[in-house]
Parts: C-alpha cells; structure tokens; sequence
C-alpha cells in the first residue's frame, strides 16, 4: 500500500509538464509534421473512450520506405501502466490499421499518448485527453 501511495504522489507533479495537444482527435484525424511526412492518426469510435474497443488508423505522405507493421504505444505521460501496444498493419489503400483498448487509470487521470515507434518518423506522439 505504501509503495501505492509513493507512486501515486512521485507521479503527480510530473502531470504537470504534460498536456494534450490533440484533442481535436475526438472530432477527427490529428495531423503533424515528422521527418519531412505529414502522419495523420485517426481514433474510432469518437469519442474517444477507456475501456472499449478502438481502431487506431495512421496514413502518411508519402509513404515511401516505411515498414507494413507499425507499432502504436498508448502510454500515460507521468504514470506507469504497463505496456500497451497496438500492431498496425498496412492495408492495400495504404492505411494502417490495429485495434485495442486505452484503460482506465484508476488515478481518474484522463491524458494519454499514442507513439508511433519507427525510426523512419522519429516517433510522432500524439497526447489527448480520453473521455469518460
């Protein structure tokens, strides 16, 4: 329980240095800039919401030389939840495309970051709010 409570109060003041800069996602696909592509991630359904099934969608231009399994990593900035990890596969329209579930923490805290881990986009995140 102490160990409990120690995470809980280290992990809070980090909140702080983080917010989220795309909930925009919960109207529609997020766009940035990353290593000279546009990289567009799209949640569905919207809301975005804990605890129910999601299809994560990235698309990018151009597309070129990028591997066809991406993968996406939901994390919660300043607070450990273990690793959640979404395998994107590229469809033949050029999408790729995985389903998962983002959880709900327990703290009530609602910010949360998908990272798309490729060393040919420099690891794009994208932080949003989920809604209950």
């Amino acid at each position: 329980m102490a160990l409990l409570v120690a995470m809980t109060l280290g992990a809070a003041p980090a909140q702080a240095d983080y917010a989220a800069d795309s909930n925009a996602i919960h109207n529609g696909p997020c766009t940035k800039e990353a290593e000279s592509r546009k990289v567009t991630l799209d949640i569905t359904p919207r809301p975005v919401r804990h605890m129910q099934e999601l299809t994560f969608r990235v698309t990018m231009a151009p597309a070129e030389q990028i591997p066809s399994t991406l993968i996406l990593d939901l994390s919660m900035p300043g607070m450990v939840m273990g690793k959640n990890q979404v395998t994107l596969k590229k469809r033949p329209d050029g999408v790729w495309e995985g389903k998962g579930i983002i959880v709900r923490c327990m703290s009530g805290r609602t910010l949360w970051k998908a990272t798309l881990l490729s060393s040919e986009l420099g690891n794009p995140a994208f932080s949003f709010n989920v809604r209950d």
